[in-house]
């Protein structure tokens, strides 16, 4: 590639998922993992219902944007190449003890990143199966 582009200005706005149940989402990122609304919207050109959820506000900060199709198709899947949304949180151990309390499954138990490192992680799985990696860094 040649084009020279300046990115200057240019942020990362949002990542979308597709949902079962929108509220149920919105209820796991915003009661589970402190995360606010920053906007909800009903599109019915396109047959869809919009959070948009985060830290901070929409404008400065990355969203994740959760959509609920209006006709669900019977086979819901997330398909085969989604990896991981990555959160970085003070203290991974803390959340970890509230979420598996809360019954949160987790595919990786919260640990040291490697032997000897102050950096915890743990993998979680949300309502969908989407899963989420916490991370603590020092």
């Amino acid at each position: 590639m040649t084009a020279q582009i300046d990115p200057a200005g240019f942020h990362i706005r949002h990542t979308m998922i597709r949902v079962k149940d929108l509220n149920i989402s919105v209820a796991f990122y915003t009661g589970l993992l402190g995360m606010s609304v920053m906007r909800r919207r009903v599109n019915d050109d396109r047959g869809e219902t919009v959070a948009y959820v985060g830290y901070g506000d929409e404008d400065g900060n990355h969203a994740l944007e959760i959509v609920q199709e209006h006709s669900q198709p019977d086979d819901f899947r997330h398909g085969n190449t989604y990896g991981h949304v990555a959160l970085g949180v003070p203290d991974v151990m803390g959340l970890s003890d509230v979420l598996m309390k809360e019954g949160v499954e987790f595919t990786t138990k919260p640990q040291a990143v490697r032997p000897g490192s102050p950096n915890k992680l743990a993998f979680i799985k949300d309502p969908d199966g989407y899963e989420i990696e916490l991370t603590e860094r020092h």
